[in-house]
């Protein structure tokens, strides 16, 4: 049973070998972290939020992953790391502590995505791609969170990348000229 909170709903899925409840901020529910209260109590197997905009919604997506289910949402950042203190910064101080930890416990992953400049034209995506493995939990548990660049730097073996990286292999396989690389590094640094 999967249940998507979208606005709008940008693509129909077909009912396969699941069910899928579409539900979209405006018509079938007032907000986001209405929707995601009331996916709850209909025992969703995983639950897809079109957008983390709030308070509320975020501790409800905690919530969500913390009580067994896999949350997928998006958030606008330019990072992994900008990913995670955006969560925690939206929070009071006197809850950080405790956000750090649930984050650390429920948080499988985290990829941040660029479009670039193809050189035959159109776009490519650039992902960067946090994988949470023991290091990167107690860095966030701890409030290291400027450390977990250095992590996903050295952990390629087992699936982690920067955007630098990923960056790289488009400028290695012809994909993006530097230049492009160069633009899209500087703007994630600014």
């Amino acid at each position: 049973h999967i249940i998507t909170i979208e606005d709008p709903i940008e693509y129909i899925h077909q009912h396969k070998n699941c069910l899928i409840d579409q539900r979209e901020v405006g018509h079938q529910t007032k907000t986001f972290d209405i929707a995601l209260r009331a996916a709850l109590r209909e025992d969703p197997d995983y639950i897809l939020v079109g957008e983390m905009r709030d308070l509320e919604t975020i501790r409800m997506a905690l919530t969500a992953a913390e009580t067994g289910h896999l949350v997928f949402a998006t958030l606008h950042t330019s990072s992994a790391a900008k990913t995670v203190n955006r969560i925690i910064d939206v929070f009071p101080l006197s809850e950080k502590d405790m956000v750090r930890s649930m984050l650390a416990e429920s948080l499988q992953a985290v990829i941040s995505q660029r479009l670039v400049k193809k050189i035959t034209g159109g776009r490519t995506v650039a992902q960067e791609i946090m994988v949470c493995n023991t290091a990167i939990r107690n860095m966030i548990r701890e409030g290291k969170t400027h450390q977990l660049h250095s992590s996903i730097q050295t952990g390629q073996n087992i699936g982690m990348q920067t955007l630098e990286q990923a960056l790289q292999q488009l400028v290695d396989h012809q994909v993006i000229t530097e230049l492009e690389a160069s633009i899209n590094i500087s703007s994630v640094q600014d």
